[in-house]
């Protein structure tokens, strides 16, 4: 017995010291993203004081349609997790929001805390925890199909004028594709299969070695029952609301391009939202920060926006999608508090 213990506080110490040591090294990695990308964080945050030049009432829609992302965000979490009421999701979102992007990597965070704000509110802790699993993976699996279902509109370009009314045009036709794709997937499984089959076929021939990925897609038609079985009988409302929030997320970059009075050329446009939700996803720095300014920054570039017109659309953007819904969490959280003593 005596040589057990030992032991076994040794192998706690050698978790904790793992533990340390990993959290450690993603601190200094992120650190390092941020020195790396400071330039091109000052670039587009020395653009501040043409903020006041924007055009009000675009400034107004972007921040119409971006409040319409969240609504839309809402509407899923309130499906996934089977509520009428609004007012918990809502305030345990924001909250839960803000938190993971405050620190880095904090989607674990957020996810914590708004799971403890929803069991204050009264609801079931398995049905939350299936809930927002739920909800994370197709939301993760709405932007993963971004890029693979808008290549074909962003490599062939666009017949029509440049113009933000025909980048709003082909982002709708695209999330359309999305909606029909994923109500696709969630009826039939022949085409999840062939997916599944075609992408473990494709990894295994790139590792030049077999098996590498194995059953994959025994593995998606496992997380679609998953998620059918999370979202129920209202699994369509699940799909229009994931794909909503994107959209609405895509028009409110639109109505900042708008407010600088850009006329970009619309695939390239498509490509810059896609590359910005993608980098957003990156864990090293909150909400991909500096990531998503230095990419979307180039990319609008690309499409035809003059650099400082740019820099001041990111920005406008960022401030509308990512800073302000900050303090606004606060606000939600401290209402919750007070709502659910």
């Amino acid at each position: 017995m005596s040589d057990v213990r030992p032991a076994g506080r040794r192998s706690r110490r050698g978790r904790v010291a793992g533990r340390i040591a990993g959290r450690t090294l993603f601190l200094l990695a992120s650190l390092v993203s941020l020195y790396l990308l400071l330039p091109s964080l000052l670039e587009v945050f020395t653009s501040w004081r043409e903020l006041f030049e924007l055009s009000p009432e675009w400034v107004a829609i972007a921040l119409g349609v971006e409040a319409l992302s969240f609504v839309a965000i809402w509407e899923l979490q309130r499906v996934a997790l089977q509520t009428r009421s609004w007012t918990p999701v809502a305030l345990s979102q924001l909250a839960g929001n803000a938190v993971g992007r405050i620190i880095p990597g904090g989607a674990a965070t957020a996810a914590a805390l708004q799971y403890r704000m929803l069991l204050r509110a009264g609801l079931p802790g398995g049905r939350i925890a299936s809930g927002l699993a739920a909800v994370s993976i197709l939301l993760f699996g709405t932007v993963l199909a971004l890029p693979l279902l808008s290549l074909p509109a962003i490599l062939a370009g666009t017949p029509v004028e440049r113009g933000l009314l025909q980048a709003a045009a082909l982002g709708a036709g695209v999330f359309l594709v999305i909606l029909a794709a994923g109500a696709t997937v969630f009826v039939w499984d022949r085409p999840l299969v062939f997916a599944g089959d075609l992408l473990e076929r494709g990894l295994n021939v790139a590792a030049r070695r077999r098996r590498v990925a194995g059953e994959l897609s025994v593995r998606l038609l496992r997380e679609r029952d998953a998620l059918r079985t999370a979202f129920g009988s209202r699994w369509q409302t699940a799909l229009l609301a994931s794909a909503g929030r994107s959209i609405f997320d895509y028009l409110a970059l639109l109505a900042c391009l708008r407010a600088v009075g850009a006329e970009p050329s619309p695939s390239v446009v498509l490509l810059a939202y896609v590359a910005a939700s993608l980098l957003g996803m990156i864990p090293l720095t909150p909400g991909g920060l500096g990531f998503v300014e230095a990419g979307l920054t180039a990319m609008l570039a690309l499409a035809g926006v003059g650099g400082a017109a740019a820099a001041v659309a990111t920005l406008a953007y960022r401030l509308v999608s990512f800073w302000l819904p900050i303090p606004l969490g606060g606000v939600a959280y401290a209402a919750f508090r007070h709502r659910y003593r």
